[in-house]
């Protein structure tokens, strides 16, 4: 069973074709980077396999759940995080964990385990205002796992960070990954990310597709020197 199955999604707003007819197959368990220029159509698709958006065409099933008429049951096995994603600032950590523990119905002792795997205990008390970009990050995905999710959505998981606390990060996720082997799907303009964390990228541009395989092979194949030359290629070409 595919984690996430989509087939054909449309999306378009005011004239204009935001997605067009993308087909997106992940297994379960797998580590997969959606990437693509600004204006690609990277976060209506998310928003999409989300059900936060509902396509012009096409279908989502997530975890084997059609969207939208199961998507409460799909929701209850997957999270979705963002670095762009505001906490209340007067909220303390343990607060903030323990409100969304409730709303994600986490088991008893989630919210320790969570503060504990993050290094978020010592910061159990300051309030959002009182935390470093990196310290909300960690908490944005401390918050992000308190269901343990099966499927994970992550847009720019380590963007404004400074690069030993994204190596952290990265890190922390493909420890929790090993032990848990939920679905991973991320959005990144850091190739640093996708290369260290995906086994395989899927490149869009103008709404549609245009490359799917590991990063070596897409690498190949736009005979680029890395992940971040196979960017700029798709991007000019997008820009043509």
């Amino acid at each position: 069973m595919y984690a996430i199955d989509a087939t054909g999604l449309t999306k378009t707003f005011r004239g204009t074709r935001a997605v067009d007819g993308i087909d997106l197959q992940i297994d379960e368990g797998d580590i997969v980077g959606l990437l693509g220029p600004n204006g690609a159509g990277k976060t209506t698709t998310i928003m999409m396999l989300l059900g936060i958006t509902e396509p012009d065409a096409g279908t989502v099933r997530l975890l084997g759940h059609p969207l939208p008429r199961e998507r409460t049951k799909a929701l209850e096995k997957t999270n979705f995080t963002a670095s762009y994603v505001g906490m209340p600032d007067r909220m303390r950590v343990w607060e903030i964990l323990n409100v969304f523990s409730g709303i994600y119905r986490a088991p008893r002792g989630r919210v320790g385990e969570v503060m504990e795997l993050f290094d978020l205990t010592p910061l159990a008390k300051r309030t959002i205002t009182q935390l470093s970009s990196g310290q909300r990050t960690l908490l944005g995905l401390a918050k992000a796992m308190l269901n343990r999710p099966r499927l994970l959505f992550l847009d720019e998981p380590t963007a404004s960070l400074d690069p030993e606390v994204a190596q952290r990060i990265r890190e922390i996720l493909l420890a929790i990954h090993r032990e848990e082997r939920f679905t991973l799907l991320i959005t990144s303009h850091n190739m640093s990310d996708v290369e260290r964390l995906c086994r395989r990228v899927v490149f869009v541009a103008r709404g549609r597709v245009v490359a799917d395989g590991s990063p070596a092979e897409i690498i190949q194949r736009y005979g680029a020197e890395d992940l971040e030359g196979t960017f700029l290629s798709i991007a000019n070409e997008a820009r043509a």
